[in-house]
């Protein structure tokens, strides 16, 4: 049986772009500390001036890396706090995360910090949840683990016959990710750099025309369960019947590896990273908004800020929205909103941050509640034009395992609603508070907190057209759809083609959008500037040890 055309486009493409080799073995932290000391002494590179535009998850990334490794590092961050969307809201005495709510995945900041000589725990306080996440469809509900006999018990009290199902795609997936990891964290910029003979072993994995649905359907026969497997689409901003097969592998990564929060918010690991920056002697300038990038020839030569101050340099960063930065900072070589507005973007959210005036200690810490038709609900958010009226939503209640976001007896909540981007338009100004209102009466409805009016102290609201105006293309919250036609090489490059000295970091540049993923992005960035000035280093692994002992 032979690959439909569009496939035969993919394989191609990737034949030629190849795919990533297994890293080596990680060495110690003192190592590291002594590698990086020997590397600024014998390159003498500490005159290369790097700026990073934003101070987001991936250009704090970029600045820790960039100034352990020597190099004179100056991030420009328009706002007065680090982060970005990881960064805090504070509303009264409440604290929010404006967005990532916790960290999967947390070998990969682990790698990050190591390669630095440190550790992240001595930055903040991490707490393993568990359970994981309660999912409900009306009256059922399924506590979610990453103890594999836990949650096999759990699948099989809410879903009778299951959990063998669920073992055998664990099974599967272990194997799956660990084929499928090195090639993600490979840069796709040169031609010469893809040719590797690991990819036929994650071909069939790739490219495929099958969904992360396709693939659900595989294992398991309720179509409630799929979704406890599927909704994990969500941090792409796609539907599972559109989202690539590859991205099964989220939810196995949940619940194999489990999830984080971070006492005071995941926005403490924006804070931690800013406090290496300094330390490693990097500079992160606040209330720095960059007005346009000026070029010499191929090259970014100076940042021009919006008070008219002039900076040089001989590398450029940028982390920022990237459909946004091209149409605006790009100077002489920005794109159109025209021509921005051909790629595919992800869905957009509507956010309610609720402060509290009790605790609701029977609540769990994270809670998805499903919509009656989730398909439907879905479809209507991928075409763009119609708000559902039977939303699906997520609540945070950290304050049940976190005592520091809001004052004792209080509790903050964090909801999102995902709904549509701004292309079609709509009027979120003169709708956003009855939908609001219809969002609560759906979390009394599905929850137990019932009298849940009666306890609310503040309320902030973010509406698509809020993030539109936070300088976030279409309001597209997790930046460029991650279809295959913008995966990979297709995806705008961690070294921007057209360009000898500019460089992208964040979701809408490889590998994609989510916490961990732009770190990577991130440090494949600060690789590819290394290559430039001839640095050699050991790399930092702990993920492929890790990935082996699953997958065996």
């Amino acid at each position: 049986m032979g690959f439909p055309a569009p496939t035969l486009t993919i394989i191609y493409e990737m034949l030629v772009n190849g795919l990533g080799a297994p890293h080596p073995q990680p060495p110690s932290l003192a190592k590291l500390a002594s590698d990086s000391m020997l590397s600024r002494k014998q390159f003498g590179i500490l005159n290369k001036r790097i700026i990073i535009i934003g101070a987001g998850p991936g250009g704090l990334t970029a600045g820790l890396l960039l100034a352990n490794r020597g190099y004179e590092v100056t991030i420009l961050e328009k706002d007065k706090v680090a982060g970005g969307r990881n960064a805090p809201i504070q509303d009264g005495p409440y604290c929010h995360d404006t967005g990532p709510t916790f960290l999967h995945q947390k070998f990969t900041l682990d790698e990050i910090f190591a390669e630095t000589g440190r550790k992240p725990e001595d930055y903040m306080d991490f707490v393993k949840l568990d359970p994981m996440t309660r999912l409900s469809w009306g009256d059922l509900s399924l506590e979610t683990s990453s103890n594999r006999e836990k949650m096999a018990a759990n699948i099989e009290k809410s879903f009778p016959g299951e959990a063998e199902n669920f073992l055998r795609f664990m099974d599967d997936h272990a194997s799956k990710l660990k084929t499928i990891f090195p090639f993600l964290l490979k840069p796709y910029t040169r031609l010469s750099s893809y040719l590797d003979k690991n990819l036929l072993k994650a071909l069939p994995y790739v490219a495929t025309t099958k969904s992360v649905m396709d693939v659900l359907s595989d294992y398991f026969q309720d179509d409630r369960l799929k979704l406890a497997f599927t909704f994990q689409a969500k941090y792409l901003g796609m539907s599972p019947w559109n989202c690539p097969a590859l991205f099964s592998i989220l939810s196995y990564i949940e619940y194999e590896h489990g999830i984080y929060h971070v006492q005071g918010g995941l926005s403490k690991i924006s804070e931690g990273m800013a406090k290496v920056v300094t330390e490693e002697g990097g500079e992160i300038r606040y209330e720095a908004e960059v007005e346009e990038i000026l070029y010499r020839g191929e090259n970014a030569a100076k940042v021009r800020l919006t008070n008219g101050e002039e900076l040089t340099c001989d590398q450029l960063i940028v982390n920022a929205d990237y459909a946004h930065a091209r149409t605006t900072i790009f100077g002489k070589k920005k794109q159109t909103n025209e021509d921005l507005r051909k790629k595919k973007y992800s869905c957009s959210t509507f956010m309610l941050y609720l402060g509290l005036d009790t605790l609701y200690e029977d609540q769990p810490h994270h809670h998805v509640i499903f919509a009656d038709d989730y398909h439907q609900n879905l479809a209507d958010i991928q075409g763009e034009k119609i708000i559902s009226e039977d939303m699906s939503f997520y609540i945070r209640n950290s304050s049940v395992t976190d005592p520091t976001v809001a004052p004792k007896g209080h509790s903050q909540l964090y909801v999102l609603v995902p709904t549509i981007n701004t292309r079609h338009g709509h009027d979120w100004q003169g709708t956003q508070e009855e939908y609001a209102e219809k969002i609560i009466d759906k979390m009394i409805a599905s929850t137990g907190m019932k009298d849940l009016r009666d306890h609310i102290v503040t309320r902030k609201i973010i509406t698509p057209t809020g993030w539109e105006n936070a300088h976030i293309f279409l309001g597209a919250t997790f930046n460029l759809a991650h279809t295959l036609s913008q995966m990979l090489h297709f995806r705008p490059q961690n070294r921007l083609k057209g360009f000898n000295n500019l460089y992208l970091v964040g979701g809408g540049t490889h590998p994609g959008s989510g916490l961990p993923t732009i770190y990577e992005s991130a440090r494949i960035t600060t690789n590819l500037i290394d290559e430039v000035y001839d640095q050699k280093r050991t790399p930092v692994d702990f993920a492929s040890g890790i990935l082996t002992k699953a997958a065996n």
